[in-house]
């Protein structure tokens, strides 16, 4: 097959591992920049042009679309799904995965437990938001937040105020969180792929740090789900359409506890902490609906 990856970096260890797993079976595989290709939208023909030449020999695409170039990037996989290309995560899927509160509303009407969350439009009631979801501390998130960035915690009425009312500032909409002390800074991270949990790995936040990401430092380990885990994780990737996706989840005392469905996530830690071949799963899922 002729197989694409939509990435704006070829040399990101994940773009690189599906370049190697790919051409290691026997696959054409390039990385195009989707901010660099030209949509062509004609009656009944619709088309891509990129650089020099017209993506019409493209079989299956795999989206690695930053949260930065949504839109866009967006507006590519949709286009290339108008050209009846087989592609691992479709454009709808990537738009409700990246907005979180229409995730958690499609994800809590599928009976997926997560920590209380309260949204609301600019409300200056903050005693009455923090006591939908138990009091401080809390976490606010932006809604388009990635890797930690744009995730505070509040531990004091005062604290949760001033953060809300600097996003309000901002004009940046935020969900307000149920703190959940037990996690102790640490959340499981599972690998999805057609339905599976590849892989699993438990992230631990470095000390003094509540978030787990390993951008800010986090630490992974492997980890063997519980069975109320694996039925989460694969419970969220059917609800968000996902075939494959990161899905990520505290454990508390309540059982798990779904966190955030991340629609391209990044396969370097999770690889490393599991050795397990998360490329090959995806290239190969590929090759399954393809043929």
């Amino acid at each position: 097959m002729n197989i694409v990856i939509l990435s704006r970096n070829e040399n990101l260890y994940s773009t690189r591992r599906l370049i190697y797993e790919g051409e290691e079976r026997g696959h054409e595989v390039e990385v195009i920049d989707p901010l660099k290709c030209d949509i062509i939208i004609e009656k009944e023909k619709p088309t891509i042009y990129y650089k020099d030449r017209y993506l019409d020999y493209v079989d299956a695409i795999i989206p690695r679309i930053g949260a930065s170039v949504t839109f866009f990037g967006c507006a590519v996989v949709r286009q290339f799904e108008m050209m009846n290309v087989f592609t691992s995560v479709t454009s709808d899927a990537i738009i409700r995965s990246r907005d979180k509160l229409r995730s958690f509303q499609r994800l809590s009407k599928a009976g997926i437990g997560m920590p209380k969350t309260v949204f609301t439009n600019y409300s200056r009631d903050v005693e009455e938001v923090l006591r939908h979801v138990g009091g401080p501390p809390v976490i606010i998130k932006l809604l388009e937040g990635t890797q930690g960035l744009g995730v505070v915690l509040a531990e004091s009425k005062n604290a949760a105020e001033s953060v809300l009312e600097a996003f309000n500032g901002l004009q940046a909409r935020a969900l307000v969180q149920e703190y959940i002390e037990e996690a102790k800074g640490a959340d499981l991270r599972a690998l999805v792929v057609d339905g599976q949990v590849i892989g699993a790995m438990k992230r631990q936040g470095k000390a003094g740090e509540f978030r787990s990401n390993l951008h800010r430092g986090g630490s992974a380990d492997y980890i063997r789900l519980s069975e109320d885990e694996l039925k989460l994780a694969i419970k969220a990737a059917r609800a968000l359409r996902l075939p494959v996706c990161g899905v990520d989840m505290l454990q508390s005392n309540r059982g798990p506890l779904l966190m955030e469905v991340n629609s391209t996530p990044g396969l370097e830690g999770i690889e490393r902490a599991t050795e397990k071949n998360i490329a090959r799963a995806i290239i190969t899922f590929i090759e399954r609906n393809r043929n």
